[in-house]
């Protein structure tokens, strides 16, 4: 899977207001920016889109910004890739049509289906983990990735032996 720059800056920006968060606090959009080292154009157009999705919220005013809309544990990274990418699987067939106005194996693709559950495999994991357990230090949260997917594989196998 290959996540987009718009996917990664969106979710670091969610980042930034989770740890705000913490605090009580709100961000502007120049803090973000800045936080991100991304302009503070992307950075209106990725909050806009998460703005519109439910993802974060606005206050306009001297003690206004960006925050949460909802508390970054209640935030899973499933629905912020779905609400930040442009590549759904419904688009692939419309995508990679070659020379032609539609694919020459719309309603019969043998790659549809494996495409299909690739997609949900990678919704399902990313279903797991919310905002809160990526504040952590990048050691932090590779140890708790390795315990989920350790997790699941346990429950993948005493599903099969039953």
């Amino acid at each position: 899977m290959k996540i987009s720059a718009q996917e990664e800056y969106g979710l670091r920006c969610l980042l930034q207001l989770a740890r705000a968060e913490r605090e009580g606090e709100s961000l502007t959009l120049a803090q973000i920016a800045r936080s991100e080292g991304i302009s503070v154009a992307n950075a209106g157009k990725l909050m806009w889109i998460m703005n519109k999705a439910g993802l974060v919220q606005s206050t306009r005013g001297t003690k206004g910004g960006y925050t949460l809309a909802r508390p970054a544990d209640k935030i899973r990274l499933n629905e912020v890739i779905r609400v930040l990418d442009h590549d759904t699987v419904q688009n692939h067939c419309q995508s990679y049509t070659g020379v032609m106005d539609k694919c020459v194996h719309t309603g019969d693709c043998g790659i549809r289906p494996v495409i299909v559950e690739l997609h949900q495999v990678v919704d399902n994991a990313l279903a797991e983990i919310t905002l809160s357990k990526l504040l952590g230090t990048e050691a932090k949260v590779d140890e708790m990735l390795h315990r989920i997917q350790g997790l699941k594989a346990r429950s993948d196998s005493s599903r099969l032996q039953a």
